[in-house]
Order: C-alpha cells, then structure tokens, then sequence
C-alpha cells in the first residue's frame, strides 16, 4: 500500500510505471489481435452450422490462453526468457530460436506503441483515477484499430464492454458529467448512423459497417459529445490522407474497402487527452 501511495504521489514514477505497463499490456494486444478474429470466425462457423442443421464439429480448444505462444511454423513454444517484450525480439535478432524463421517486426512494435501511449497518458493526465482509467481505453483503442486493419472488424466483445464502462466509469464524473456520457454515446451512434443511411439511400451501397457507430458511441461514453465533432473532423481527414496514399502507391483504388475505426480511434484518443486545447487554438484560430 505504501508502494502504491509513493507511486501515485510522484508524476514521474507513475509515467514510468504505466510505460512498463503498457509494454506488458501491449505484449497481450498482440494475442488479442492475432486470436480474437480466429476465436469469432469458429464461433460464427458453428451458428451457422447450427442454424443449417448441420453436423456440430468439435473444435480443437483455441483462445487467448491456450495454445501457450509458439512459433506457427515450427510450433516450438516459447521459453519464458523468448516472450519477454521487445528485449526477447532483440535477443533472438528476429529470428526464432528453433527453426531460425523470421519473426515479424509487427510483434516488437505494437509493444513499443502500447508502452508509448501509455506513457503519454499518464505524463497528460498524471497520477490518479483519469488516467488509470483511460489506459484502459487505450489499449481497447490499439487492439480494435489493429483487428480492423486486418480484418475490418471490430469486435462487439471489445466495443460494448468499454463503451458501458466509459459510462459507469462517469457516473462519479471521472471524465464528464454523466448527462455528457450519455449524450456522447447516443450522438455518436446517431450521427454515423444517419450518414450510413443517408449514404445508402444516395449510393445503394454500404459507407461504413456497424462497427464504426458503437465504436463513435464508445468515445462519445468516454468523452462526452463535445469531442464528436473534432474527433469525425479529424478521422475523416485522416482517413481521406491514408486513402490517397495508398492509391500513390497502387496499394488500393477509389472503390477499395478501407477499415475507418483506426482513424476514429486515433482522432478520439487525441481528443480525449487534448480535447481543450484543441477546441481553444481552433477558437483562437477562427478569431473568437
């Protein structure tokens, strides 16, 4: 208790603390994002089977804890000193230690970019429950953005529990009030929602997927409705720059399926740590 005391009255210790976290965190955010749309598609597969009246198979156990990590092309399972984050990548030189097959750099880095937002968090926010909370959301935010990058999925098993949390979570104005909560939830589905639709009707043909709305709500929960706005502005830029350079580079084509929820994750993270100063330098900007 008196360790935990001494760690929430220091800043610095409780930036470096979170950055260690995150490095473990981010560690799981791999397991997460590899397993979880395997663990979907197997359940998926067996409605469907069910649903047809089809034979039910019985699938080999599979989820985030079992098999243990093993290297998927010679299934040697990593050794405790093999699954220490970055420094195990570094040791083995990317390689693995069996079948000297190439490890992927993605591993190391999600690592890295858990423990970085992690630290920025708690440096913005500095000790207390702001910022243990909302590393929280950081690490839904950075497994649901690399789930839907790979797969334009993002799972309601990630989404609803944080979305619900957000608003129990400011039920004590953690963050915002609850009345701003639950504003923020309802906008954020509304409004991309209705664009959905609006677009559907104009286009006959789907803009966006489900997920993109819960995921709005989800940061309206957390943020209130006052970041909607800004957090759309900046995703839809975003989204538009990633879109062109990916057509300089013949990696897509102007009908090509892009995953939205990174660039919504990435907008609301930055307004839920810098929603004020970003609405004061737009008012200065505008000259009110």
């Amino acid at each position: 208790m008196r360790a935990w005391m001494s760690l929430m009255d220091d800043p610095g210790l409780f930036t470096c603390f979170a950055g260690l976290l995150g490095l473990l965190v981010g560690s799981f955010i791999n397991v997460v994002a590899h397993r979880l749309p395997i663990m979907l598609h197997c359940r998926w597969r067996a409605e469907a089977r069910g649903m047809l009246d089809l034979p039910i198979e019985k699938p080999r156990r599979f989820d985030l804890a079992w098999p243990g990590s093993h290297c998927p092309r010679c299934n040697h399972a990593l050794r405790a000193w093999e699954n220490v984050p970055i420094l195990s990548y570094l040791a083995l030189r990317g390689r693995c230690s069996s079948c000297a097959g190439a490890i992927s750099p993605r591993y190391p880095l999600v690592e890295l970019l858990s423990a970085v937002l992690s630290a920025l968090v708690a440096w913005r926010l500095g000790p207390g429950g702001q910022a243990l909370t909302l590393l929280v959301v950081t690490w839904a935010l950075l497994s649901l953005s690399l789930i839907d990058w790979a797969h334009k999925l993002l799972p309601d098993v990630i989404v609803l529990p944080v979305l619900w949390l957000g608003l129990l979570v400011n039920a004590f104005d953690v963050h915002v009030t609850l009345r701003s909560a639950l504003w923020g939830a309802a906008a954020g589905y509304l409004s991309l929602w209705t664009l959905f639709w609006l677009y559907k009707l104009v286009t006959g043909k789907d803009g966006m997927g489900y997920g993109d709305f819960k995921l709005l709500a989800l940061l309206g929960a957390w943020g209130g409705l006052h970041i909607l706005p800004f957090t759309l502005l900046m995703a839809s830029v975003g989204g538009a720059l990633i879109g062109l350079y990916l057509m300089h580079r013949r990696r897509a084509h102007p009908g090509h399926e892009m995953p939205f929820g990174p660039c919504l994750a990435t907008a609301g993270w930055i307004m839920l740590l810098w929603n004020d100063e970003i609405h004061t330098s737009y008012l200065h900007m505008i000259g009110i």
